[in-house]
């Protein structure tokens, strides 16, 4: 499994929008300008979030995007899901109806261990532990620049 840009980008709109939870929409242009993503790449991001019910949109002079539950109701496997598809490291996992050998085959079973172990953390990771870690690289960051 490899993390597109649009995973790791989309990941980090999240985080972004989660630091601004409770406080009002995060507009595009500033969650771009943030991340340092270009408006076009994120007008391709924001729907999949949306589409998926992680994020609502508000309108107006003050609209912008907003997390539809709370950071800690939200995992990481929801936002790559929502972003990549289907997480699978091979598609028998999908579904073993693909392959008629999944019964004989030994390199299933590597696959779903290799896939149970990396669900296991994308699963127990929220929004929130993303947002908290990312507030202690910021502010660690912060304090490495002065002098």
């Amino acid at each position: 499994m490899k993390i597109s840009t649009k995973g790791r980008y989309g990941t980090r709109a999240m985080v972004d929008i989660g630091e601004n939870y409770g406080t009002g929409p995060v507009s595009l242009r500033k969650l771009a300008e943030r991340e340092h993503i270009s408006m076009k790449y994120m007008e391709q991001i924001i729907p999949l979030l949306k589409a998926s019910g992680l994020i609502t949109s508000a309108r107006g002079a003050y609209g912008g995007y907003v997390l539809a539950k709370e950071p800690r109701e939200i995992s990481l496997h929801d936002i790559l899901q929502a972003l990549e598809g289907s997480l699978s490291l091979v598609d028998c996992l999908d579904d073993d109806r693909l392959c008629d050998r999944v019964k004989e085959c030994v390199t299933y079973e590597i696959w779903h261990d290799i896939q149970t172990a990396i669900y296991k953390i994308l699963d127990s990771t929220t929004l929130a532990d993303m947002i908290d870690r990312h507030r202690k690289k910021t502010k660690t960051a912060a304090l490495d620049k002065t002098p």
